[in-house]
């Protein structure tokens, strides 16, 4: 609404939009839910309170011991994330190309139309996040760190969450806090605390539409079904990777909803979920830029390149879908086995690749050439993966591999029997199977394992509720010291990854300095080391108020370019698969890159253009580096 009345950039628009909206919201309700059911916050939290408090003195002292080390965890980690989200600015890869560089870039067309940018996911990408990124940016009297407000608030409210799921599937205190703490170490969910990746969002929407299913499969509470549908909406309008969960969710609303006692009861309610979901695809799903990729690109995701490089389309014919599909369940599946975080360090490096010779070892004995097959892959398999893909995304850790996926697994062959689980196993597998067939193997799919993360933490309920795998009876020291070691290993890799997170480090390592100390640009062009020098000296030249005309590739940083203060206006003249465009006449400077700007371009390169200091020799980075150069035009 506030687009189509350009007033994307208006603050008190946005106050005044989202306390309209709010009343609607509390008008629907009403009629929805025309009795309310009457509490008070303060008795809550002193009733909370209070319930905790028995619940710590009753404990054993052996979870007394694991519920400290888990809190006190969750406490170190907390409080530094906290840190690096308030004090260092965004600088992750695809918001310097897409992301951030949009939301900018519609603050100062004060709209959200289509543009035509040089990254193809700054005009196909779903608006949700942006709309958010935006709102949190104004109203805070545009502090820039506040672009990863949204994602660090997800952070905890999936913890919240994934407690709230637990304790409506087991209701037993421990469980819950024991699975709401072990998903908080979960590392690739740890790792985009203090990004502005757009998958934690994602995970925190579906950890509610999740926690709403449960509750409304104990309590029949219509309103937790309506939430459902609405939470649905707004999941579908922030990412298309949801389809990849679709199949999951019908499974959990199939045991959540669907089984009833007779048709009638189903008919009900299919119908008041289906008329939910309908709605809010309807409003917080089409419009985020669905409608407009299928009118300008004609598909909802975005043009041909787009299709292919991120979807089945590259594997051409069913047979080979299967075959590349399978292979990469198999990958992931090894990928899933690593001391994630602690191989962050020399000696846990050393260790991983210790613990993992005997599944290598299998793959050589079956020849499966998992590595050797190049063709479908963005990048190639490694069993050892590259430094900054298991740095910055990791997969979930110690508690994955060594205690949640075998128990999966019993539980999906049915060796223990746990209805609920059963189906949360299937949802799991089925997710699996729709990441790994859905597109070629990119071992950045990591960070797609935060959702069906979901599914899995809540398998560690069966360690207080199952008979046979209980860890609140008496004896079993074998199981209870197993356990008791995971949790260990888990807190020792999440202090790790926090600590030894390359991409933003609390204090030097590696030979870096301090996220919280390092130069902005320096920061910004952490992932594109070939590019700080050239973008310093143009950051030093070109004035924070200046027009600058960009002739980049769609893999350029364009986000850094905004300068200190996000206040110059940059206009791109090399759209994505639309060719090199004439300068605007409104420009003060022109930016390019060589490959962009040649003697076979509309735009030719004058020997008076200042080259800007590109380091073109780095040949071990995902992209290849481009030669920058800068024009003064007034």
């Amino acid at each position: 609404m506030l687009s189509a009345l350009d007033l994307t950039a208006s603050p008190f628009s946005w106050i005044a939009g989202t306390f309209l909206v709010l009343a609607i919201q509390f008008g629907m309700w009403s009629v929805l839910i025309p009795v309310k059911a009457e509490y008070s916050i303060r008795f809550v939290l002193k009733d909370r309170i209070s319930t905790f408090s028995i619940w710590a003195k009753e404990l054993s002292p052996y979870l007394k011991f694991i519920f400290v080390i888990m809190f006190g965890t969750l406490a170190i980690i907390g409080i530094t994330n906290l840190i690096l989200v308030l004090f260092t600015v965004p600088n992750e890869w695809d918001s310097m190309t897409g992301h951030l560089n949009r939301a900018i870039r519609y603050i100062q067309r004060g709209t959200m139309e289509h543009f035509g940018g040089t990254n193809w996911n700054m005009d196909t990408y779903p608006k949700s996040v942006t709309t958010i990124q935006i709102y949190s940016y104004l109203i805070t009297g545009k502090i820039e760190n506040a672009f990863k407000l949204i994602h660090h608030l997800s952070y905890w409210i999936t913890i919240i969450a994934v407690f709230g799921t637990a304790q409506r599937i087991g209701r037993n205190l421990s469980a819950s806090f024991f699975c709401a703490l072990a998903y908080s170490m979960f590392l690739n969910f740890l790792m985009q605390a203090v990004t502005t990746e757009t998958d934690i969002v994602l995970t925190a929407y579906l950890s509610c539409l999740l926690y709403f299913l449960f509750t409304y499969y104990t309590n029949r509470d219509n309103r937790y079904l309506y939430l459902s549908g609405l939470v649905f909406g707004i999941v579908f309008g922030h990412k298309i990777t949801f389809v990849l969960l679709l199949p999951s969710v019908f499974i959990i609303m199939v045991y959540a909803v669907f089984i009833s006692p007779n048709f009638r009861v189903f008919f009900d309610r299919f119908v008041k979920l289906a008329i939910a979901i309908f709605l809010a695809v309807l409003i917080y799903t089409l419009p985020t830029g669905y409608i407009k990729n299928i009118q300008v690109y004609g598909h909802p995701i975005g043009p041909p390149t787009a299709l292919k490089h991120q979807s089945v389309e590259r594997f051409v014919t069913f047979p080979n879908l299967l075959k590349q599909g399978t292979r990469n369940v198999i990958r992931y599946s090894y990928e899933f086995f690593n001391l994630d975080g602690i191989r962050n360090a020399q000696w846990g490096y050393d260790l991983n690749t210790q613990i993992r010779k005997p599944i290598v070892a299998m793959e050589n004995k079956l020849n499966l050439r998992l590595d050797e097959e190049t063709t479908y892959v963005i990048v190639p398999f490694m069993f050892q993966r590259r430094f900054d893909n298991y740095n910055a995304n990791p997969y979930w850790g110690v508690f994955g591999f060594a205690l949640i996926l075998p128990l999966l697994l019993l539980v999906f062959l049915r060796v223990f029997s746990s209805r609920v689980h059963w189906f949360l196993a299937l949802a799991f597998v089925l997710n699996f199977i729709s990441v790994s067939f859905s597109a070629v193997y990119d071992p950045f799919k990591g960070r797609y394992f935060i959702e069906p993360g979901l599914f899995g933490v809540l398998f560690l309920l069966l360690l207080f509720s199952n008979h046979r795998l209980s860890i609140i009876k008496p004896r079993r020291r074998v199981w209870k010291g197993y356990v008791l070691l995971i949790v260990l290993l888990a807190c020792t890799s999440a202090i790790m990854a926090v600590f030894l997170n390359s991409r933003c480090l609390p204090f030097p390592a590696y030979g870096s300095e301090s996220a919280l100390k390092m130069e902005r640009i320096k920061y910004q062009t952490f992932a594109r080391p070939d590019i700080t020098k050239a973008y310093q000296t143009y950051d030093s030249i070109v004035p924070q108020d200046a027009t600058i005309a960009l002739a980049t590739i769609n893999d350029d940083f364009e986000y850094p370019l905004y300068g200190a203060k996000l206040s110059r206006r940059l206009i791109s003249i090399n759209p994505f698969e639309k060719g090199l465009q004439p300068i605007p006449k409104d420009a003060d400077y022109l930016f390019y890159a060589k490959s962009v700007v040649n003697d076979s371009s509309r735009i030719k390169a004058l020997p008076t253009d200042l080259r800007l200091g590109s380091d073109t020799t780095m040949k071990h980075l995902a992209v290849k580096g481009e030669d920058y150069y800068l024009r003064k035009l007034k």
